[in-house]
């Protein structure tokens, strides 16, 4: 069964780094993606990813770096030089078809639960 389990989500200090990874079920899925959530806020496309294609929020390029493990079907969100406005509750999606990454939480199919990050000043 389809299934998207989040983890290394935490606590950091301004400056600080933290990893996030996304353990994907038995299918290597053509687009995946990271999306957050703040509270009282949209739902924001972070990063995606589409073969050897990669797009970024202009808010995390040069900070933030996805990639995937193909043969572990694991995806991957780094993030160094966080700042309070990353606080969020970070998303991994899914999406079988498509040709390019995607910021749009629409186009997605499938989601984990989330993992919480938190910055603090």
């Amino acid at each position: 069964q389809v299934q998207l389990v989040e983890s290394g989500g935490g606590s950091v200090q301004s400056g600080g780094s933290l990893r996030l990874s996304c353990a994907a079920s038995g299918y290597i899925y053509s687009t995946m993606g990271w999306f957050r959530q703040a509270p009282g806020k949209e739902r924001e496309g972070v990063a995606s990813i589409n073969s050897n294609l990669i797009r970024y929020a202009d808010s995390v390029k040069g900070r933030f770096t996805i990639s995937r493990d193909a043969a572990k079907n694991t995806l991957y969100l780094q993030m160094n030089s966080l700042k309070p406005e990353d606080t969020a509750m970070y998303y991994c999606a899914a999406l079988r078809g498509g040709s390019y990454p995607s910021l749009l939480a629409r186009n997605y199919n499938y989601w984990g639960q989330g993992t919480q990050v938190t910055v603090s000043s």
